[in-house]
């Protein structure tokens, strides 16, 4: 679909289009009629001139030319009366070169000194031809006259729809950012936001009213799912805890093979239950107003250096760097959390001996985090997957886990108005964290 700018450009494209097609018939058809009453006034006078006791007398018709040309009111008139060789045989102008038959525009040189003429030439019996002008420079003077009313008259008419059209575009310009900026922030988990609604009931405050309706069921219903999601998970993880305990006691008292991996599921069944938690929390965006400037870089080192004995415990090499200065608005400890999310994706889905980057590079108005390893990878048909809640890869990946530390990651990114981005690093697996630079 076309741009506003261009749909506007187009629309006053094709009305200067318009407009100078509408001017250009309106000259010709004013041109035009001017001029067929200017060879109607040649062929009255030329008739009234030539009645039918004239013609063929060549004496009395140079009398009655010169009798009309002493008259005020044919002063703008020519007369020439022509033998039946094309020879002058008298008359009030001397027109030079041949006259054609019928009505014809005097041409350059025929006339010298002269004005614009219009001439009629015309048979007068007995062999004899008048010929009659009549002079057309206020004719000529006309296209000035019409073009100085056209630009006024049409000038102003362009004026208001350019104004218009201009304006138009503005305000439509002015709604859409409105609701593209609501979009974004509901985008990026703030669903309190919403569309500007101006007073009065036209057609943009109705549909900014409507689109608000929308937002508050669509933010009522996903607080519901948010709300029933960590109310079970909360719910399910106080009588979980109650029960592991128990078990550690047994466990302590009587251990045993099957009864520590119940404790060991328990374990694990606590761990998801707050990365539910934890993604409602951050889903529910009321960390936001906590937002201070974090230097990412910092951020990655402190984690790279918490997991460094956990990855040489492991047989991986963990690098860091590059390392570019630069902060973003946010959550320190949530980012801290993604970033430890990411290193320690890679440490577990890698084989030893594998090796895990760690960068902080700058690209335009954005930081990029880039946690890289060379280990197997996920294929990019499963990367969706990935990012699921409780996605899991078991034909790539077979080690244990509940699916929830990617969907986390990507939480945080988009509460930071950031992407996850998942690559092929050829081998192994980047991913990404781009955050806008505070």
């Amino acid at each position: 679909m076309a741009s506003l700018g261009r749909l506007t450009a187009l629309f006053l494209g094709a009305f200067g289009a318009a407009t100078a097609l509408t001017g250009y018939a309106s000259y010709s058809a004013s041109r035009h009629t001017i001029e067929t009453l200017v060879d109607r006034r040649l062929d009255e006078v030329s008739r009234a001139l030539l009645d039918e006791s004239l013609r063929g007398n060549a004496g009395a018709i140079l009398t009655r030319i010169s009798a009309l040309s002493a008259q005020r009111e044919t002063g703008d008139l020519g007369f020439e009366l022509l033998d039946a060789k094309g020879q002058r045989l008298g008359g009030n102008v001397t027109v030079s070169g041949r006259v054609p038959p019928g009505f014809s525009t005097l041409a350059d040189g025929m006339l010298p000194g002269t004005a614009t003429f219009r001439m009629q030439r015309r048979e007068a019996g007995g062999g004899l031809h008048l010929v009659t002008l009549v002079e057309t420079e206020p004719i000529d003077g006309f296209a000035a006259v019409w073009l100085r009313s056209y630009a006024l008259g049409f000038g102003l008419i362009v004026i208001i729809v350019v104004a218009g059209a201009v304006s138009f575009s503005t305000i439509v310009r002015r709604r859409i950012s409105e609701l593209r900026t609501t979009a974004e922030a509901i985008i990026d988990g703030d669903l309190t936001q919403r569309v500007p609604v101006e007073p009065g009931s036209g057609a943009f405050a109705r549909q900014a009213a409507t689109f608000n309706r929308m937002l508050d069921r669509i933010a009522a219903l996903v607080e519901s799912l948010r709300h029933v999601g960590g109310d079970v998970a909360h719910d399910l993880r106080t009588p979980l805890a109650r029960l592991r305990s128990r078990l550690a006691l047994i466990v302590a008292e009587t251990p045993t093979p099957e009864l520590e991996a119940a404790l060991d599921q328990c374990d694990k069944m606590l761990a998801m239950f707050s990365a539910i938690l934890r993604i409602s929390e951050v889903e529910g965006g009321e960390r936001r107003t906590a937002f201070r400037p974090v230097a990412l870089a910092a951020v990655a080192s402190d984690v790279a250096e918490t997991l460094a004995a956990t990855a040489a415990d492991s047989g991986h090499v963990l690098t860091i760097g590059p390392l570019e200065d630069g902060a973003v608005e946010g959550d320190r400890q949530l980012l801290t959390q993604a970033t430890l999310n990411l290193v320690g994706n890679a440490l577990t889905h890698s084989p030893p001996g594998a090796r895990v980057a760690v960068s902080v590079t700058r690209a335009a108005a954005q930081l990029v985090l880039t946690v890289e390893d060379d280990g197997p990878g996920i294929p990019a048909a499963e990367r969706a997957t990935a990012l699921r809640r409780f996605g899991r890869l078991d034909a790539s990946r077979h080690c244990p886990g509940h699916g929830l530390g990617l969907p986390l990651v990507e939480a945080i990114a988009r509460m930071h108005g950031g992407t996850l981005s998942l690559e092929d690093a050829r081998p192994g697996l980047r991913a990404t964290i781009a955050v806008p630079v505070a």
